[in-house]
């Protein structure tokens, strides 16, 4: 969840966008509703509190016995105590009856005699009263206990407004518009929409339902391209990376290169970008963050040569993956583009199968230029998997769920920033919330 957080931080361009395209599209034709109407589903809470109270009545019954014509029977009390007379208690207590009898002696004595059992009988009539007041503060108990519950669901005991619009088509329309302005791609942008309108059409969304719809679409499309890349028996493990200028191949590379050597893998780097000195001891840096070795060649030497000998070495070396820099070439550029051929014809000499996994590192800045860069590289190189960086720096981010739409190649990785620990397996669910700033 650490990464994620970093994830919907850092990708605040791309959910901001949707955000606030998000609220317009609402607010615009939309109507006030208050949430307190949503108390209906707490209402059953309160419902089943009330027949509590209805048992009670039994206490009610024994003011039956305390209605005064009963004193007629009063002198039944009288033979009962000839029984009482044998436990030796009950004398005692006849004694403060002829004291009191004696004091009472100019009054009828029978009558104190029946006012302590009168006094007994109010007794339980006071605290039926009594029981019956708390069970009508109970009934209004429900209420403030409803209240706190509503507090729970909504942020706070007093009622809150949300703006709801209808689903129509010219809110559809709207919806795909800011899809395609966060580079999502015209067709996928139809499909996401489509599959939220299926079943909701005439039907009123706040913000929040639209983006949860939205992210569950979102997710459904990636959800199959998310894998990991795929680790093999045979050693060593050949991946090439191959990307255009500035696609973050070489911090790709070093940041792989330490998950792996962490979960217990020896892995070689080979710096295939022989053209460039400063690419090589760029790698140089990584790979002694990683702790992984870096094999050179000398500047303007054959890449292709430089892979080969690296095959070779790794093999020695008993690695179990050798990851290939190569230097980056644009797809327009056919001359780079056959270099980059050459090497994978070379690889297969040592190894048939290799290169085992050909990465293509993306750059999210470019938008829906990276589509055309899946398509050519994939013809060159035979693309086994993606990943995707720069997602802290852009608005873009709708791209990746044009590239799964379209090509459904496997999405190994994503990237948001420069330290070590900025790549992360992707990971369908939190990528749809983050894209399109939807809160935990």
């Amino acid at each position: 969840m650490s990464f994620f957080k970093k994830l919907k931080d850092r990708m605040f361009k791309s959910s901001s966008k949707i955000d606030e395209g998000l609220d317009a599209i609402v607010q615009d034709g939309g109507e006030e509703e208050d949430v307190t109407q949503e108390e209906v589903a707490a209402a059953p809470v309160a419902e089943e509190r009330l027949p509590e109270p209805e048992p009670e009545p039994e206490p009610e019954p024994e003011p039956e016995p305390e209605p005064e014509p009963e004193p007629e029977p009063e002198p039944e009390p009288e033979p009962e105590p000839e029984p009482e007379p044998e436990p030796e208690p009950e004398p005692a207590v006849y004694e403060p009856d002829e004291e009191f009898e004696g004091e009472s002696a100019p009054v009828s004595e029978p009558e104190p005699a029946t006012d302590p059992e009168v006094q007994d009988d109010p007794a339980p009539i006071q605290l039926n009263v009594d029981i019956t007041a708390p069970f009508s503060k109970d009934t209004a108990a429900p209420e403030p206990e409803k209240k706190g519950i509503l507090g729970r669901f909504f942020g706070g005991a007093e009622p809150k407004t949300v703006i709801k619009r209808v689903l129509d088509d010219d809110m559809l329309e709207q919806l795909e518009e800011l899809l395609i302005t966060a580079d999502m791609g015209v067709d996928t942008a139809l499909r996401v929409t489509a599959n939220m309108a299926e079943g909701r059409l005439g039907r009123k969304l706040s913000v929040r339902e639209i983006k949860e719809l939205m992210a569950n679409e979102v997710s459904r499309i990636m959800d199959p391209v998310a894998r990991p890349m795929p680790l093999y028996a045979k050693t060593p493990q050949v991946v090439l990376v191959v990307g255009v200028n500035g696609s973050g191949k070489t911090t790709t590379i070093g940041k792989l290169a330490s998950q792996f050597r962490a979960a217990g893998k020896k892995v070689v780097i080979a710096a295939g970008d022989t053209f460039r000195a400063a690419a090589v001891e760029q790698l140089q840096v990584w790979g002694d963050r990683a702790g992984v070795p870096v094999l050179t060649a000398p500047e303007g030497s054959d890449p292709a040569s430089l892979a080969f000998d690296a095959m070779t070495q790794a093999q020695a070396d008993g690695a179990d993956l050798l990851m290939i820099d190569t230097a980056g070439r644009l797809q327009n550029r056919a001359d780079l583009m056959e270099e980059l051929a050459k090497i994978v014809r070379v690889i297969r000499k040592k190894d048939p199968d290799a290169p085992h996994n050909t990465l293509l590192v993306l750059d999210a800045t470019t938008g829906q230029n990276a589509v055309q860069q899946v398509k050519v590289f994939q013809e060159l190189a035979d693309v086994s998997g993606l990943v995707m960086t720069k997602l802290d720096g852009t608005a873009k981010g709708g791209v990746l769920v044009a590239l799964a739409d379209q090509f459904g190649l496997p999405i190994h990785a994503i990237g948001v920033g420069e330290q070590i620990d900025d790549l992360a397996p992707f990971d369908p669910e939190e990528f749809a919330a983050a894209l399109v700033g939807l809160d935990g």
